[in-house]
């Protein structure tokens, strides 16, 4: 499955160069391509395209073929004469077989057809950055070979293999810590050194690493020697390739630990090794207490037996290794989270046995000592020991007794960078006015006429690149500056509407109706243009977060005095609760345009949207339908009985100019 987080993680340092003649199509394609790139340049012409591509250093091309000046293709060649690597996708309104196979002959990595289809643009990408990533990653593995090959040679055990993982070279070192000969080794496979207790899931894992995606593995390996003695080593394992991303052999780098492994080096061995592990992470509670009430001896007795007690009682449910004792009276075990058929039900049942465990007792000589433990449960395998420790920090600063952890390390540690890049971009916009409304139209579907516009928040940050709600808006919730946010809005929504003659519709949530603040703002507006207060929709998103049902009745019995309307957006998915809705007394629906979206090619869709329009019209309810992107899907919901549609086949969110 394409993970599109990661493939936006890689574009985003890509510089694109996007050539399109057509104004309408170069606007909204753009919007599309920032999502994905921060850095474009926009060509109008075959002609300002190769000069751009000239001056610039460029990482991927996206043109169209017919233009002025110079066409496509002929672009294409032109820009193949100076690099020949260059990745280009075609995306053009032409299927004609000609123009396939001109473009296939001059090198092109895909072909994709207006209207743009966002799944096929990001498979597109994925392969072109899968191509760009082999072809800097070969050149980068086979220099750095060349580099360190003297200084690991000298510091390592070293080995190399080919495609088939046959050993073809080993250094001195591996020689002389496994007791075989060169020519013992070399000529067999790597398995001559494997100790039998390793799982071999973690030779699945390496060999899917390093064989199916390409990339450096590291892990901690138990090895046995000629004299069937164990040894550990630290050990990195990386395919080289040649320029085209081709697995020419492997090479592995490891350092002997055999000395230095201690219980938590052994956790992490075990965790990396692990297919798909589950951590359980415990510590006695309260084990400062015990620390100062006992001397160290006893301390020590007391977690020796904890950890015997504990290994008999989780085998009595589990199958593991071992329950490994950490310091300070912490412990850990390892599950394979395969074994599990369904996590909630597997949670449920940790707690339960924690309660039992909880209730129970250890004696010590004439020592009677009460078991409490906390829990922190990982079952997410990026950076999972750190996260698990972190989620004991949680549990002990919370009073709680048992967490699920899962990423805490690389969230926090990532989260907090970003938030604050983006609170801080918040207040530059809101200080300097680029805090703005972007306003798309919704039509009537019986004559095509645009009856009223949505008012749609928009940041322009100091590059003056035009960001949507998803990059800003629900950190702005977590910070002061949301409210701030909700009240532009309001003011310039409501300017507008005494500049024109059409409902305009603002979206409003939870938060901002249990806001006081924006609740006196509301008011004072609806008081000051009372006159054409009736023109304005207050649209409220389905949301479980709401914590006082009375509150937002009342809000919308309150605004409704003025004539105002209420539509419930996004209705259809998620938190849907038809008895909760009536109780709101909407006047339109808003149906989810996810299932709009998907209603040309999903029978449930349809249904789902038939069953609305329905229960719609049984209570008087006007309908909206948003996504509405060709005209097959206007068709579809209007032959449907939806009332209003929305979308970019209708226009796109653009400045109200007065």
């Amino acid at each position: 499955m394409i993970d599109i987080d990661e493939i936006i993680r890689y574009s985003k340092h890509l510089k694109l160069l996007y050539v399109e003649d057509n104004r309408d199509s170069r606007e909204m394609t753009s919007m599309i391509l920032e999502d994905f790139f921060d850095d474009i340049l926009v060509a109008v012409n075959g002609q300002d395209g190769y000069e751009k591509f000239i001056n610039n250093d460029v990482d991927l091309i996206i043109t169209d073929i017919n233009m002025p000046k110079m066409n496509g293709l002929d672009m294409i060649a032109k820009i193949k004469e100076v690099n020949s690597e260059i990745p280009i996708l075609i995306l053009s309104a032409h299927n004609e077989d000609d123009f396939f196979i001109k473009s296939i002959k001059l090198g092109v990595d895909g072909y994709l057809l207006k209207p743009i289809d966002l799944d096929q643009l990001v498979t597109m990408i994925d392969k072109v950055i899968k191509k760009y990533k082999y072809m800097n990653e070969a050149k980068s593995n086979l220099h750095l070979l060349k580099e360190y090959q003297e200084a690991t040679n000298r510091s390592s055990i070293v080995s190399k293999t080919d495609k088939r993982g046959i050993i073809t070279f080993v250094n001195d070192k591996f020689c002389e810590i496994s007791g075989y000969s060169r020519d013992e080794l070399v000529g067999k496979p790597h398995n001559i050194v494997r100790h039998p207790d390793m799982p071999s899931s973690a030779f699945k894992d390496m060999w899917h690493t390093i064989k199916d995606k390409k990339e450096i593995w590291h892990g901690i390996v138990r090895n046995r020697t000629k004299n069937n003695k164990s040894y550990y080593v630290d050990a990195v394992v990386m395919p080289i390739l040649d320029l085209e991303g081709n697995i020419l052999e492997y090479i592995a780098l490891r350092n002997d630990i055999t000395n230095i492994m201690n219980p938590s080096k052994q956790l992490s061995d075990a965790i990396k090794n692990a297919k798909d592990p589950l951590l359980i992470y415990m510590k006695l509670d309260k084990f400062d207490m015990i620390v100062e009430f006992y001397d160290n001896e006893t301390v020590e007795m007391i977690q020796d037996e904890v950890e015997k007690y504990l290994q008999e009682k989780f085998s009595q449910i589990y199958d593991f290794d071992k329950v490994y004792q950490l310091a300070n009276g912490e412990y850990a075990l390892i599950i394979e989270r395969s074994y599990f058929s369904d996590e909630k039900i597997f949670i449920e049942t940790l707690k339960k046995f924690q309660k039992s465990i909880n209730s129970d007792k250890i004696i010590l000589d004439n020592i009677k000592f009460d078991i409490s433990l906390i829990i922190s449960l990982v079952y997410e395998k990026d950076k999972m020991l750190e996260s698990a420790k972190l989620g004991i920090r949680k549990l002990l600063n919370s009073k709680q007794d048992f967490i699920v952890a899962n990423n805490l390390a690389s969230i926090g540690q990532s989260r907090a960078k970003e938030n604050m890049k983006i609170v801080s971009m918040i207040k530059d916009a809101i200080a300097n006015s680029q805090i703005v409304s972007y306003f798309q139209p919704i039509v009537d579907n019986a004559t095509k006429q645009i009856i009223k516009y949505e008012s749609l928040v928009r940041l322009i940050n100091k590059e003056g690149k035009v960001l949507t709600p998803y990059h800003f808006l629900e950190i702005s919730k977590k910070s002061s500056y949301y409210t701030q946010i909700t009240n532009i809005v309001l003011e310039r929504s409501f300017d507008v509407l005494k500049n024109c003659d059409k409902e305009i519709t603002i979206n409003l949530s939870a938060i901002d109706i249990e806001q006081s603040s924006t609740r006196l703002k509301v008011f004072e507006l609806l008081q000051k243009y009372r006159d054409i207060a009736p023109r304005m929709v207050f649209e409220l998103l389905e949301d479980e977060s709401v914590k006082d049902f009375s509150m937002v009745k009342k809000f919308i019995s309150d605004v409704k005095s003025y004539g105002v309307k209420i539509a419930i957006d996004d209705f259809g998915a998620g938190y849907s609760n038809y008895e909760r809705l009536l109780e709101y007394e909407p006047d339109i629906l808003k149906i989810d345009g996810c299932l709009i979206r998907n209603i040309e090619n999903s029978n449930y869709s349809l249904s789902v949207v038939k069953s609305i329009v329905t229960f719609a019209k049984e209570q008087g309810l006007q309908t909206v339908a948003e996504f509405i992107e060709n005209e097959a899907i206007f068709n579809i919901v209007r032959d449907l009985g939806v009332d209003y549609s929305q979308g970019y086949y209708f226009g796109k969110p653009e400045p109200m100019v007065k």
